[in-house]
């Protein structure tokens, strides 16, 4: 599983019918997006903000993701410009661990990748 895919596995787990919403909306609005579907990418925030694996994620990463917001409002138009502000806070995602792992994840450590 890449790292792009990894950080939207966690928000699509947990948050997958916000996710679809504002991915729709999205799509039917290209030109108009980031006005129009602000409120959804809120509703995304909101739910992410719940789960305490997410909230660990943008506190130890809020410096690349704060560049990927930042490349997202000069390049509306092009979102693939921010490809990799996207990886780099993937990779950063990519290392936080929970810090409530069940005991059966302790008792058999994953090999590390």
């Amino acid at each position: 599983m890449s790292h792009r895919q990894a950080a939207l596995e966690i928000t699509a787990r947990y948050c997958s019918r916000e996710l679809e919403q504002y991915g729709q909306c999205v799509a039917a609005k290209p030109e108009s997006w980031q006005r129009d579907c602000h409120h959804l990418k809120m509703s995304i925030a909101q739910c992410t903000s719940a789960h305490p694996i997410i909230r660990q994620i943008r506190q130890a990463c809020s410096e690349p993701f704060k560049a990927f917001e930042e490349c997202l409002r000069q390049n509306e138009a092009a979102m693939g410009n921010c490809a990799e502000h996207v990886r780099r806070f993937l990779q950063c995602a990519e290392q936080v661990q929970p810090t409530h792992r069940p005991s059966t994840l302790e008792a058999h450590p994953l090999p590390a990748s």
